[in-house]
């Protein structure tokens, strides 16, 4: 995968989580590429999810979006 193609699905995945997650700014999401531990806090700081249910949540979008193929965060 190049790395417009690996741009491409963290956009689609970034999406999605605005879609699911409306609470999240755009500095939370940012924190999802890097900073994936900050980024299961804010998701526990908004909705209260344990950082396993965040884990599920966020590797099912990545399935739906990308079918499991990893993002530049994974």
């Amino acid at each position: 995968m190049n790395k417009e193609q690996a741009d491409g699905k963290f956009e689609q995945i970034k999406g999605k989580m605005k879609e699911t997650w409306g609470k999240l700014t755009d500095n939370d999401i940012k924190l999802y590429d890097g900073q994936r531990e900050q980024f299961l806090g804010k998701l526990k700081e908004h909705y209260g999810l344990a950082k396993e249910d965040a884990e599920k949540k966020i590797k099912a979008l990545e399935d739906a979006c990308c079918g499991g193929s990893g993002t530049k965060a994974a």
